[in-house]
């Protein structure tokens, strides 16, 4: 006997940044060609800084907290699905992991402000 299962997500899990890390300079280059003098110009590179530990937590618990938001939203579905489909006791279960993904959110939200206090 075989069965499958769905194993799809209806979700992305992909990220974005919406900061800037600029420390722009500039620095002359100097060029010499065989047919003509030297000469200089200048240019100019960002430099990437890195994040503080506190700007990293921010976004590591911000995108926490989006990511179990999407998880408990799909939960959520497949809970009601399953109550639909005569399965009581699974949507519970689902409905239960809903509450505690939301209740694990709010101690990322909790650590969230307290940094942002600072």
């Amino acid at each position: 006997m075989s069965h499958s299962h769905d194993h799809s997500h209806d979700h992305s899990h992909d990220h974005s940044h919406d900061h800037s890390h600029g420390n722009a300079h500039e620095h002359t280059h100097e060029h010499a060609h065989a047919d003509c003098q030297a000469h200089s110009h200048p240019h100019s590179h960002d430099v990437i800084s890195p994040l503080s530990f506190e700007e990293k937590l921010i976004k590591l618990l911000s995108h926490w907290i989006k990511h179990n938001e999407d998880h408990a939203g799909t939960y959520s579905d497949w809970a009601e699905k399953t109550k639909a489909a005569d399965m009581a006791v699974i949507g519970a279960l689902l409905t239960e992991a809903v509450d505690m993904t939301r209740s694990i959110n709010t101690r990322f939200e909790a650590a969230l402000s307290h940094l942002k206090k600072k």
